[in-house]
């Protein structure tokens, strides 16, 4: 398979009221193509949750063994449950050809890339510090506190962001949407996923008789 055909990895990030989530859901509604990374817990699973389609369920000392052997991209603990994700199953859907989308926090994308360099790094933002004040605030869900508190963290995260490949202004969703489908589509043909097209070629150039 060329670089071209393998699937690429996409990690999307963004502060909280971003809006990455409802993004996420129309990118995957307009292109069916797209499959979304399933994380590993060591939770157990709860109503309606499938194995496999909801999370990989997996017990404290298996989650543990796959920690030691180094077969997750990123993993972390929240509130005394493991979470993290599965190279393998990652890797395998890329074979297949796959675009897989993994939406995680930016520590958890600084692991991916640290791991798998090609993978292609997006952050979602609003256009402005306001309007990212507005939505948190719009939700009606949290408390001032709260929303302060995610306002901090945003400042910190900003400071990060240079560890990314891509920002992206959530303005409007169907436009964010399809801009990071453009990023995806583009990612296919740089040159960091041709390696193998571009190690072939120098060799052949090399070995060329005229």
């Amino acid at each position: 398979m060329s670089g071209a055909d393998r699937g690429i990895l996409t990690v999307v990030s963004g502060f909280a009221g971003s809006g990455k989530g409802t993004v996420m859901k129309k990118l995957i509604q307009d292109h069916a193509e797209y499959a979304l990374s399933v994380s590993a817990t060591s939770r157990a699973p709860r109503e309606g949750e499938k194995e496999g389609v909801s999370y990989f369920f997996k017990t404290r000392d298996e989650f543990e063994e796959m920690i030691r052997k180094d077969e997750f991209l990123e993993y972390a603990e929240y509130v005394g449950n493991y979470y993290g994700t599965p190279a393998d199953f990652v890797y395998r859907m890329m074979d297949e050809g796959k675009d897989v989308i993994l939406e995680i926090e930016l520590q958890g994308a600084m692991q991916v890339k640290k791991k798998y360099p090609e993978a292609v790094l997006v952050f979602l933002t609003p256009p402005d510090a306001n309007t990212l004040y507005a939505r948190l605030k719009g939700r009606g869900t949290e408390t001032d506190e709260v929303i302060a508190k995610r306002m901090r963290r945003a400042a910190e995260e900003a400071s990060l962001l240079d560890g990314y490949d891509y920002i992206v202004v959530n303005d409007e969703v169907d436009l964010c949407a399809e801009r990071i489908h453009g990023i995806i589509k583009a990612a296919h043909h740089s040159v960091k996923h041709e390696k193998a097209l571009i190690d072939s070629l120098t060799e052949e150039l090399r070995d060329i008789n005229l």
